[in-house]
């Protein structure tokens, strides 16, 4: 009966573990976007004549952008170096027989739309910083 509770608390770690990379992903996003949105209102007012040719909302929006990016790639190295520590743990304790090992450690669908908002972020980034790219 131990033994499976051991083995779940391992399922119950590595969904903690994707709740975590939820929390970067989500704070990563918001600086993203809020960054792109900011260059894409002060663009739209310098092209309607409202303004003139300031780089300061670029460089902030850019700045956003790059503290949004660097969030987004420090939490998913995190949780790449955590799951392969919890598999490594879990793999022991499977050969020394103490837990039940018949359950597998699937790619977290979660690390996946990290890596899509990864791209995501560098092309709104190119867009911005070389006015080259879809978003242009």
């Amino acid at each position: 009966m131990s033994m499976h509770r051991t083995g779940m608390s391992f399922q119950r770690t590595r969904l903690s573990a994707d709740r975590t990379l939820m929390s970067v992903l989500r704070t990563s996003l918001s600086l993203i976007g809020f960054g792109f949105t900011i260059y894409q209102v002060f663009e739209k007012l310098k092209t309607a004549g409202q303004l003139t040719g300031d780089r300061a909302p670029m460089n902030f929006g850019l700045a956003l952008i790059t503290l949004g990016i660097l969030m987004l790639v420090v939490g998913m190295l995190n949780h790449v170096q955590f799951m392969n520590e919890l598999k490594s743990t879990r793999a022991e304790m499977v050969g020394g027989k103490l837990i039940y090992g018949k359950s597998t450690f699937p790619v977290s669908f979660t690390f996946i739309v990290a890596l899509a908002l990864l791209l995501l972020a560098l092309m709104a980034f190119v867009n911005i910083a070389f006015h080259f790219g879809p978003f242009s």
